[in-house]
Parts: structure tokens; sequence; C-alpha cells
């Protein structure tokens, strides 16, 4: 279950509300100027005269996205913070001044423009719920809208074409493992009309910047059959939304790369590696990121660590390679940092601190008001009256973690869409698996592949996408582990898959000719006879009814194992079984750039005994492509986001068995099966501590992946099995205890002689 993290700050702010009164005064402000370290400024600030920064409450919630909107758990929890301010402080007097400030609002995110005659910012203005974009003079004046509706827009940044790129929530989608509101990359013309969505993404987008060549940088996240708590990192796109492609980090693991901008004269950028899941308000380690050895090479990252700790940073605006400009946390500072000429390290001072800072607010987003070029201007290659665009894919074969993989093997891809969750009760993943996919994917049908690897294929435009490569027999080779997306009207194209791009591609020009641009492209052919999205229950349970609960029933419990459909609390009791036992291939949550056919319909046990290798359980051709198309869909229980259980459900019902049982656990059960039991093999739990799991295993694994071990004990002791909520006198945990002469298994000796035993009563009744 995910615990929620309630927002204390802002449920005081909701019971004495600031007032302007409560605000930090301009004298407070200005005593916290630290008048030597202007003094001494580095040369990079000799034509900067004013910087502006915001200051404002700080989140609660840990996540670093989870600064907007509300908990889907109660719309009258807000997210957001209350109390801000838009200051200038100008670096030869010291003086501080306040350009804007709301008492029950929020403001964020200032930048300024090119000309550095205006700035642009995302204002929640007092009583209302939703950011929008202003702009503002630099001198203060001229407030004007730029976007509104019930939406946030926050994170603007301007374009060199006139434009504003921005991120908001106006997807209408949710995070598949948390309980706020998605925002993603937008962007707008100048005075804030023609909106359109750039990113296709159903996670966070966050922090665009514009780098020398015209592109945006941003960070995205995702978590397309992999951990959903690895990867967010840096990825480009056009100003038009065209060339999604990454910039640094997609197989780095562990951290969140956000606020990244380019450094003046370098090929780098530098920005903040938030580590982990990343800090709430978007505070880690300032770095460098490079491309330059490639996207996922680890000499690509380098953080900057300082002398005084981890160096938590925000909001960096680096000046050179050795000069920045950013925010620091511990204690709501402004700083500027710089590198020692002596040591070569780096060392931060601070500029200005807000003292007296009871309400615990933060310094954030400082920029220097200076004018900078103009960065090239792509030219639009989408085309909006369209609804499709093409993807030529050169050589499938150009690709790494292809290990096993013989040329001319791949003949189709698998086209796959990956659905938004446009609902959210909770978050968790239930009912949608068992701690696999948060997600639910949609089959869209299969494109060839030519001998040469080569492939041409029209798809849907703005929706993300991913692929599996299938062999001659529809079993899976590869899958992608991310996803990609086609804007309309344009043309996409990529060498390889996961390649390392600092080599050219085997497969173009000359004697070689790419052999699918030499005829039309492609369209998606559909598979007859499965469901886009699978449902566990709908088209998976009636293959197991007539092929295998003959043996795996509550009856005859061949292999300690029913497949029947009765449910359990939360799933089906054959679901959970087959998860539990390793017999679906859907990862369970782990790392990305698996090795080949180690996920889908390869890695699926169940697949191959319904082939005819279990007993002569063999499945028709229709029956086996149904289970085939659930495999390649992630697996999911349950095929609708409606399924998903809301935050008080997700993880109740087994507790209330064991509190209404409880007793009788603890009297007759609890001497053999523990709960916390370590190192027993038949304590009754749904899972042990992870830790303690991976000692048993021999690969890398996630920090967050939901590990099951070979004979692991939930597969006879996790209340999923143990209870039968369908049939509740074929509960497992009833039969396990009962003599055999009074129904029951007797695999518990000495327990329940019979049905009238007052303890069997009770747990009956439970």
């Amino acid at each position: 279950m995910m615990m929620k993290y309630k927002i204390i700050f802002c449920a005081v702010i909701l019971i004495t509300p600031v007032t302007f009164a409560n605000l930090p005064p301009l004298d407070t402000l200005n005593s916290g100027v630290f008048t030597q370290s202007l003094k001494n400024l580095p040369d990079e600030f000799d034509n900067i005269e004013e910087i502006i920064f915001v200051q404002r409450g700080g989140y609660e919630d840990p996540h670093w996205y989870a600064n907007i909107g509300y908990f889907c758990d109660n719309e009258n929890d807000p997210a957001y913070t209350t109390g801000a301010q838009l200051c200038k402080l100008n670096l030869k007097t010291g003086k501080i001044t306040i350009m804007l400030e709301t008492a029950q609002g929020c403001i964020r995110d200032p930048k300024v423009h090119y000309d550095a005659e205006k700035i642009i910012f995302a204002w929640r203005k007092d009583g209302l719920r939703h950011y929008d974009l202003y702009e503002i003079d630099i001198d203060g004046s001229n407030i004007r809208q730029i976007t509104s509706g019930p939406f946030d827009d926050y994170e603007p940044e301007y374009l060199p074409d006139g434009g504003i790129v921005f991120v908001s929530t106006r997807a209408r989608r949710w995070v598949g493992c948390w309980m706020t509101q998605v925002g993603t990359i937008h962007r707008c013309d100048g005075d804030g009309k023609n909106i359109k969505m750039l990113s296709c993404n159903i996670e966070h987008d966050n922090t665009p910047s514009v780098l020398p060549n015209g592109q945006i940088l941003y960070m995205r996240w995702e978590y397309v059959d992999r951990s959903q708590v690895e990867y967010h990192h840096l990825w480009t796109m056009n100003p038009d939304g065209t060339n999604q492609e990454i910039y640094y980090g997609n197989e780095v693991s562990w951290g969140v790369f956000l606020s990244c901008r380019p450094i003046p004269n370098d090929e780098r950028v530098m920005g903040i590696y938030s580590p982990g899941h990343g800090h709430r308000d978007q505070y880690g380690w300032l770095s460098f990121f490079s491309r330059k050895y490639g996207p996922d090479d680890p000499r690509g990252l380098e953080h900057i660590i300082f002398p005084w700790g981890k160096g938590m940073l925000a909001d960096p605006w680096p000046f050179s390679t050795e000069t920045v400009l950013a925010a620091e946390l511990g204690k709501s500072r402004l700083v500027f940092v710089t590198k020692n000429k002596n040591d070569a390290k780096y060392t931060p001072y601070a500029i200005y601190e807000i003292k007296n800072n009871d309400k615990k607010w933060l310094t954030q987003s400082p920029r220097p008001i200076m004018k900078r070029p103009r960065e090239r201007i792509i030219p639009t290659r989408s085309d909006s009256a369209s609804s499709t665009g093409m993807h030529i894919l050169v050589d499938i074969y150009n690709s790494q973690n292809l290990k096993g993989i013989k040329r001319g093997e791949i003949k189709k891809l698998l086209i796959i869409e990956i659905l938004p969750k446009p609902v959210n009760f909770s978050g968790g993943p239930d009912t949608l698996s068992w701690l696999g996919s948060f997600n639910l994917e949609r089959i869209l049908g299969t494109i060839p592949v030519e001998s040469d690897g080569s492939a041409y294929f029209e798809l849907p435009a703005n929706r993300p996408i991913f692929y599996v490569a299938l062999d001659e027999n529809d079993l899976s080779c590869r899958r992608m582990q991310s996803f990609t997306c086609v804007r309309p009207g344009d043309t996409m194209a990529c060498i390889g898959c996961h390649n390392s791009r600092n080599h050219s591609n085997t497969n173009a020009g000359g004697a070689r000719r790419i052999k699918a641009i030499q005829r039309s492209p492609s369209k998606i052919k559909k598979i007859e006879g499965i469901a886009g999205v699978p449902d566990f229950m709908r088209d998976v349970q009636p293959v197991l009814n007539k092929y295998c609960i003959r043996c795996h029933n509550t009856e005859d419990r061949k292999g300690r194992l029913s497949l029947e459909g009765d449910m359990s609390v939360t799933y089906s009791i054959s679901y959970y079984s087959l998860a539990i036992r390793s017999q679906i291939g859907d990862g369970r949550n782990g790392l990305g750039n698996q090795p080949p056919r180690s996920l889908g319909s390869s890695a699926s046990a169940l697949l191959r005994k319904l082939e005819g290798s279990h007993h002569n359980a063999k499945a028709s051709r229709e029956d086996w492509l149904k289970v085939w198309a659930w495999t390649e869909a992630a697996a999911p229980f349950c095929g609708t986001y409606g399924g998903l259980r809301n935050q008080k459900q997700q993880n109740t019902k087994a507790g209330v068995f064991a509190n209404r049982a409880g007793g009788v656990l603890q009297k007759r059960c609890y001497s053999c099966h523990k709960p916390d039991g370590k190192g027993s093999s038949n304590r009754l739990v749904e899972a042990f501590d992870w830790d303690e799991r991976r000692k048993f295993i021999d690969r890398p694994t996630g920090r967050h992946e939901r590990l099951v071990l070979k004979d692991d004990p939930a597969r006879y002791f996790s209340w999923n099995v143990l209870i039968n909520a369908t049939r509740p006198e074929k509960s497992a945990v009833l039969l396990a205890p009962l003599a055999k002469e009074a129904g029951g298994w007797e695999a518990c000796p000495d327990v329940f002689k019979s049905k009238d035993d007052p303890g069997y009563k009770i747990m009956s009744a439970a």
C-alpha cells in the first residue's frame, strides 16, 4: 500500500489563513543580504545589476512533482503551498524589492525574457486552485495574464520563435503510482493563444529549457515495463514537438534530472540530480550532464559535491562551468557557486538568506536580469491537419542488448499503446496488477520487418507507443521498455533500438539500400480474435477453465495450486497464483533494458504449458492468442482504470479477516506461521522484506522491484491464496487446519478436529 503524506502545512494554512501581515516584512528581507558576498561576486556578475527570485512556502509531499492540484482521495486537500513573493535583489546596493506578493495563493517559476524587459511566471491567485501564466514588466508594472482555464500551467520558458513552452495538466491524466495530477510539455504563442500539447507522456515532464540548437531540453519520467521510481531523465524535442529523443540517462537508474540548462561555451548542460526518486521542491546535487560518450554512459554524469555536505541546491543558472547562481535548501538561501582555483573544488557563497524564517519559507528560481541571444529557430515539421505520422526503422539489429538474436530472426513489430490514467483512486496498482505494471497497454497490431532489419510504417499521432520485436512464432525477442511518439504529419527515423549513437548505422547508402522505404509505409495490421486491452477474468480465466482446472482446483490441489476463478481479497486466486509462481513473464516492475526473451511471451511459463508441454494441455490457436495478447499487454488483472481501489480500500480486506480472527490466529496459527518470522518459509505474509529477498536473487535488481523467489512463501501463505471470497467455505485458511474426516486438508495437524471447534467457527464467520 502506498502511504499518503498528509499536507500538514497546508492544513494549518486552511485553518489559520495567511495574511499580508504574516509575510516577512521588507526590513527583515533586507537584513538577510550578505553584503560581503555582494562585494566579492565573480567576474561573470560584472554586468548584472539585479536578479529576480521567488520566496514561498515549501511543499510537504516528498515527491518532486506533487506540488499542483489536489490529492485524488480528497479534492479539498491541495498539494500546492500557500503564500509567496516575487522579488528583485539589487547586487550593487543590496536592496530587496517585492514586485508581487500573494497571501493565500502562490508564485513560482519566474523566467526573464531575452530582451530583459519582462518576466514570465506561474501565479495561483488568492482563492483560486490553479496556476496560470502571467507576465510582468521588469519594473513591476503592466501585469498581464497569458493562459487561463481549469488547469495548472507552470514551469514556463521563453522560446526563440516568440512562443512559450510550459508544463500543464491540460492532458487530464493522473500519476500512475501516486495520487496527484500529471503535467506534460505544452506550448503557446507569446500572447497565450494557440495552445498545443507537445508531449504525449502519461507521466510527468518537468523543467523545460532551450538548448543552443533550438531544441527543448526537459525531464521525462516514464516506466514502461519497468520500475516506477528509477527512470526520470533528460530528453529533447523540437519546439513543435517533433524529434523526441533521449538526451541522457534513459537507462541510468535512481535519480531525477531537473532544471538542466546549457552552459555557455561548453557541450555539457548543468542541472540538478535529485537523488533516488527525487526530493520535494526539486532540490538535489549540482551536476554536469554530457551526451558526448552516448546517452547512457556513466561518464556523462558528474556530480559537484560541496565540502559542506551533499550540496542540496535547486534552480541553477550557469554563467560558466565555474560559476553558478542557485537556491540552497538548508537555510533558504540564494548562493553563487564558484570553482576554487587552488583545489578545483566548488564552494557556495551566500548572497541572501530569509531571516527570522519561522514560516520555513524557501528561496527559489534565482535568475539574472540580463539580455541574452536567442537560440536557433527550428522550422515546424508537424502538420496539425494530419492524424498520423511515419516511422522509419533503419536496422533493428543495429541495437544494444540483442545477444542471441540472429539477423533475420525478427519478423514483425508488435505495436502497443500505453494508456494514460484518466481517473485516480489511490497511489497503487491494485487491481490493475499485483505489484506489476501501473499502466494499461493496448495492442494496436503488427507491422512487418524486412529481411535487412528495416521497417517503414504509419502510426497514430500524439500517442505513447512502444514496440515488441516478434519472431516467426509471434514470440517476443525484445521489448522496448520505453515509448516513442510521432507528431501529426511528421516522419521520424531511428537507426536501431537502444543503440549507442556513437557509430553510424550498417544499413544505409550505397549497395545496401533500405528495403522498407522502397515501398509505401505499412499500415498496422489488427490481430483478430484478441482484445485490445486484455482483462484476466474475461480473456484468460475461460482458457484456464478449459485446460487447467481439471487438475488445479480446490478439491484436487495438484501442485498445491488452484486455478479456478474464485476471488480472494484483491484478485482472483488464479491470477495471484500465476504471478507469485512466476508463470507470466511480465517483469515484476524491475530494471530497464532487460535481455532478449526475458520479458513477455518468450518468458511466459504459462504459454509454454499451453503449447502442450504440461500434461498435454495444448490450447487451440484462438485460446493461445488470448493468453499471448494478455501477456504482451503487461498481464493486467483488471483491464480498466475503473477497477483501481481507492486509498481506504487498497489493503483492508485481508486486514478485516485478521482483525476479526486475530485471537484464533494468535493462539492456533502463529506458533508455526509467525508473521515476523524472518527466514521462515511458512510465515503468514504477502511478501517479506525486499532486502531479505534480494539475498536469494543472483541478478541486478531495482531498488523497489517486486522480487519473487523460486519457491516463494507467499505462494502458499499470502491472504490472496488463503482467503476465498467467492466460496468462503473453500478458503485455504479454513481447510488447511481442518481434519480430513471433517472435510479439510489436515495440512496443519491437530488444529481443528471438526467444524464445531469454537476457533473454526470464529474464523469461518470472519
